[in-house]
């Protein structure tokens, strides 16, 4: 008899099982579906809290975003929270921290960095960096 993945402990997965985000193949456009009307796979997130395990999480600034819902599309675990085309925050109850929000993220700075778990957001914010205009060096 086979157990639920939700029963088994960590040892006991399949390789890549907690890798599945929806379940089926998904064949509509995500960016259209509200998160809530999504089919999730067992081992997503959003069917559990995970805000005890991850060490790394993303603040998002809103004075830099431009609502163009990358981070929304493409969030494995539908932590992103926006309405009508607008990012409204991120849901840590839900997030991993696995930072695809931050990757896929346009703007100079980008609206979303990661940061230590233990980072009070307002904090992080006062550490965001400034724009590079083209031809600047990091250094």
């Amino acid at each position: 008899m086979s157990k639920s993945i939700k029963d088994m402990g960590w040892d006991e997965l399949v390789p890549g099982a907690a890798l599945f985000s929806f379940e089926q193949t998904v064949n509509y456009n995500i960016a259209e579906v509200q998160p809530e009307d999504r089919i999730y796979a067992e081992t997503n997130s959003k069917n559990a809290y995970v805000g005890d395990w991850r060490v790394i999480k993303p603040v998002w600034n809103s004075e830099i975003c431009i609502d163009c819902q990358n981070c929304w599309i493409f969030c494995p675990d539908s932590s992103i929270i926006a309405r009508d085309k607008e990012m409204k925050g991120v849901d840590y109850d839900h997030c991993k921290g696995c930072g695809i929000c931050v990757s896929v993220c346009p703007t100079n700075p980008k609206s979303l960095l990661m940061f230590n778990e233990t980072e009070k957001n307002e904090d992080a914010l006062a550490k965001w960096p400034e724009k590079k205009k083209k031809g600047e060096s990091n250094e």
